[in-house]
């Protein structure tokens, strides 16, 4: 027998959707099948963007990059630099991926929040490839950086502080219709777009780019600006989503909870100011694991005030030439710009 089409709605409902019944979480009003009316415009605005700053790894040549690797032009140092960076970065985009196919789009119900979900998922599958795709044509050892997340220390702790919360949000039991079930996931949130995107990757991303701006490994260096501007819209499409659940849900936003996230977010930069100590144990490049120190809690600053919470250290930032390129608050028209000749070229153009 034929199913009526109605009887497919996870939530029975049928008949026209009034966007204001529209919720980011707990939604059993409006069917999340349905994107139309958009009631949370900017996650459609940055699916847009996501879109116009679509890149392939292949279009970037490598070529230098082999050369400058295969000669003695890198210090010991350096090569470290970038292979612990290599490392983080291999795993650390597929843990992303993992949580937003597999914890966070089951609980986010609104169709226009995961039309972004899905745009970000595969620029996750991107940037995983990206990795891949340096290490074959530098002809790295690839089990020796697919596996630093399991063999370095202070890659491996960053990692486990993050997959605790996909696994918080995958037991078979959990619910966001419960107050700690809703917290659980802001928690997540709060972990992988606050966080890990936006402070775990920040520093490899000073770290990289500072060859770039030197003429040294260039072909990386460009690729990790293209990734640099992906998750640099992945982080403010969770502020806002963070933002807007504490919003419908204020009772969620309790001071407990608020210095509870204060405290990860502290202890979050402490794990990465180990994990710069470990890529830079002498220096190199002018950079030094005391300014990431600096570096780490300025950013770690800008975060917290993103969500509305204390910041906590007050210190300066010490890499000012990285500030239009990197630092969300002076987003310029950084994210208004796009690609122009990365089919042909795989140089990166702006206009």
């Amino acid at each position: 027998m034929a199913t009526d089409i109605r009887e497919l709605s996870a939530t029975g409902v049928s008949g026209r959707v009034d966007a204001s019944e529209k919720r980011l979480i707990n939604c059993s009003k409006v069917d999340v099948n349905q994107l139309m009316p958009l009631k949370y415009k900017w996650a459609w605005e940055h699916y847009v963007n996501g879109c116009a700053n679509h890149w392939m790894p292949t279009e970037v040549p490598m070529n230098k990059d082999i050369e400058i690797w295969k000669s003695d032009t890198l210090t010991a140092g350096e090569r470290h630099v970038i292979m612990r960076n290599l490392g983080f970065f291999s795993t650390a985009e597929s843990l992303v991926g993992n949580n937003l196919v597999l914890a966070i789009f089951k609980h986010i119900t609104n169709a226009e929040c995961r039309q972004y979900l899905l745009r970000q998922a595969f620029e996750e599958a991107v940037h995983s490839h990206t990795f891949l795709y340096v290490v074959e044509s530098l002809g790295l050892d690839e089990g020796e950086v697919f596996n630093m997340y399991n063999e370095v220390p202070a890659i491996a702790r960053k990692d486990a502080f993050e997959m605790e919360l996909t696994r918080e949000v995958l037991d078979p039991e959990f619910t966001t219709e419960t107050f700690e079930g809703a917290q659980a996931l802001l928690k997540n949130l709060i972990g992988f777009y606050l966080i890990m995107e936006g402070i775990f990757f920040y520093t490899g991303f000073v770290m990289i780019l500072s060859f770039h701006r030197r003429n040294l490994m260039k072909g990386i260096g460009e690729q990790f600006q293209y990734i640099l501007r992906d998750e640099s819209i992945h982080l403010n499409f969770g502020i806002d989503l963070i933002n807007g659940i504490k919003s419908e849900n204020p009772e969620l936003w309790t001071p407990e909870f608020q210095q509870k996230m204060i405290d990860r977010v502290r202890e979050s930069v402490e794990l990465e100011i180990e994990y710069a100590k470990d890529c830079l144990p002498n220096g190199v490049l002018g950079l030094n694991a005391d300014l990431f120190r600096d570096y780490v809690q300025f950013i770690a600053d800008r975060r917290l005030e993103r969500i509305g919470l204390a910041t906590q250290y007050g210190s300066p930032n010490p890499f000012p030439w990285m500030s239009e390129t990197m630092d969300l608050a002076k987003e310029k028209n950084f994210f208004e710009t796009r690609v122009t000749e990365y089919q042909t070229g795989g140089q990166l153009d702006w206009d």
